[in-house]
């Protein structure tokens, strides 16, 4: 049997197999709104067959947007268009679906990427961002506010009802994003974090603010769903964040009561120097989930289903998450399915197209 196409369970959710969709944004909100493009986009990767979806990054207040077309769940309206796709969605497909809470700090106000993925200042039609300290991103960026204890509160009050409209939308599971150079990472960092009060200086300070949304967030969702964190494992910059932090972050999120790390690395620095090569931030989830023993989800260059399958069934990791590999090939979980002899869910509607020779390939979808 395939390791890959085994289940999981996290915390009461059972996902049907190892595969996770990680978050992508996609830049085609307004005002945080999900719009037509995102029930294309997720009713299809809800087709995939894969084990689970991950929502791209949802803004828990405006200013916390990566771009202007970012999705959010700060408003009645954010909450009422993304409850209105994922209802589209349910009506034909059973995957589990998560969302990814997320604020960009100092990386927010950003054009799409297909209009050059630059800053945008709040003098070009941008906005003031936030941050542990008044650093920019890059020199000749506009620096970001440094947030007070005013701003620190009103962020973690964001993060919380923003995890309660996940909830009253039917959100089966939540993932905090302190990774890629974003305002949670932004604390744990060295590199962007000069604060001189509780919440800077040594590892458990700059830990402390991360730490305190975390027990926001899984407090306001349903006890018995899993609340996870996406981190970057280290920042590929001399002196930053690295894997050893990393790993005392994730020991102090487990005895908090997280149920996964989504193990990415990178994105905090322009400095950064990573090391690209095929599953090249496996050995980070390896790492961490032997260490803490909490599941891990590895992410980043895994292409093939015979590598995704060497993964999981060594132990390296519980799941992998596909990206880009899985917006450049919808089916991929088909695939790997038929190549590794497994079965996947399927809408009905589609049983008909498997070959004669994968008989066996699909599993009759029942919905609702």
């Amino acid at each position: 049997m395939s390791t890959l196409f085994s289940p999981i369970k996290l915390g009461a959710l059972t996902l049907p197999n190892r595969i996770v969709i990680a978050p992508m944004c996609q830049y085609s909100a307004q005002h945080g709104n999900a719009t037509p493009w995102h029930l294309m986009h997720l009713g299809q990767l809800a087709l995939s067959g894969a084990g689970m979806l991950i929502i791209e990054a949802t803004a828990v207040e405006a200013d916390g947007r990566i771009s202007a077309q970012d999705l959010g769940l700060w408003s009645d309206a954010n909450e009422q268009a993304l409850a209105s796709t994922l209802a589209a969605v349910r009506e034909h497909s059973a995957m589990p679906i998560a969302v990814q809470l997320a604020h960009a700090g100092r990386k927010a106000s950003v054009a799409p990427p297909w209009l050059g993925g630059h800053l945008r200042s709040s003098t070009e039609g941008g906005w003031r961002t936030w941050a542990p300290s008044p650093l920019p991103f890059t020199p000749g960026n506009e620096a970001p506010l440094a947030l007070d204890q005013t701003g620190l509160a009103r962020i973690r009050e964001a993060f919380a009802a923003a995890t309660l409209r996940a909830a009253r939308i039917g959100i089966d599971a939540a993932e905090l994003h302190a990774a890629h150079g974003y305002l949670l990472h932004q604390f744990l960092s060295p590199l962007t974090n000069r604060r001189d009060d509780a919440y800077g200086g040594s590892l458990q300070n700059r830990m402390r603010f991360p730490l305190e949304v975390f027990e926001a967030v899984r407090a306001a969702f349903p006890a018995a769903q899993p609340v996870g964190v996406r981190v970057s494992a280290t920042d590929w910059v001399e002196g930053g964040w690295d894997l050893e932090q990393t790993a005392v972050f994730a020991a102090a999120l487990k005895a908090r009561g997280c149920d996964f790390l989504d193990v990415s690395s990178g994105g905090l620095s322009p400095q950064q120097q990573i090391a690209l090569s095929s599953g090249y931030q496996v050995p980070f989830a390896e790492y961490l989930k032997k260490e803490i023993g909490m599941p891990s989800i590895a992410v980043g260059l895994i292409t093939e289903a015979r590598q995704a399958e060497a993964i999981v069934a060594a132990g390296q990791a519980d799941m992998v998450a596909l990206a880009r590999g899985i917006l450049y090939n919808p089916r991929w979980p088909w695939h790997a399915a038929a190549e590794l002899g497994a079965q996947v869910d399927a809408a009905p509607q589609y049983l008909r197209c498997q070959p004669r020779e994968l008989k066996a390939l699909f599993r009759d979808a029942k919905i609702g």
